[in-house]
């Protein structure tokens, strides 16, 4: 029990955490446990939604964030769903994906809609005419709406009740609210990878 307390005491004072992290307060578990795609790495899920100024003040921080994460994690982004207005933004994304453009177009498409004020979220019209009609077939497809359907359910799986929400491993979340803050959410993300891993070390 000591050498568990002692090894837990070094992990918070690496990450400079004024109090310890608290399971229910900083980060919590998933309603549902989610399946992830590659069972080999440790899967970290943002959450996100094109109209929210928090993550689109939250993603050149998670970017970078990103760059530096060890080889055996995996990161992807997927559009929350959470109600009905939210998934023209969710096609856009799915259709620039299909399309092999989501990483060109990513941070664009955020400035149009927060920095240029030029897009609205919700408008289904002007997000087709601003992705570009080549991206049409893409965005009405019989795999688009399998994508849609897969983002509402793991909306509802992870227990997430607002973005930016980072789902690690299909287990758990944490996000600005909950953890105080952008970059706390970040090493708070970074504690459960380590604690994720740790487990997985041990099997």
């Amino acid at each position: 029990m000591k050498k568990i307390l002692i090894t837990f005491l070094m992990l918070f004072s690496s990450l400079s955490f004024a109090i310890e992290p608290q399971v229910g307060v900083n980060f919590d578990k998933t309603v549902q446990v989610v399946p992830t795609d590659n069972k080999d790495k440790i899967e970290i899920t943002e959450l996100f939604w094109y109209g929210c100024i928090h993550c689109y003040q939250m993603d050149p921080m998670l970017s970078d964030w990103v760059k530096k994460l060890p080889k055996d994690i995996y990161f992807k982004r997927m559009p929350a769903i959470p109600r009905p207005d939210w998934a023209p933004m969710a096609r856009a994304f799915y259709a620039m994906e299909t399309l092999g453009v989501a990483d060109k177009l990513h941070l664009a498409i955020f400035d149009a809609v927060h920095k240029d004020r030029t897009l609205n979220p919700s408008d289904e019209k002007a997000i087709l005419q601003w992705v570009t009609l080549k991206l049409e077939d893409a965005f009405n497809s019989f795999s688009m709406n399998a994508s849609l359907n897969k983002a509402a359910q793991v909306f509802r799986a992870s227990g997430a009740t607002g973005v930016p929400t980072l789902m690690i491993d299909g287990k758990y979340i944490t996000s600005s609210t909950m953890a105080g803050g952008n970059s706390e959410a970040l090493q708070i993300a970074d504690f459960i990878i380590n604690n994720v891993r740790k487990d997985r070390n041990k099997k």
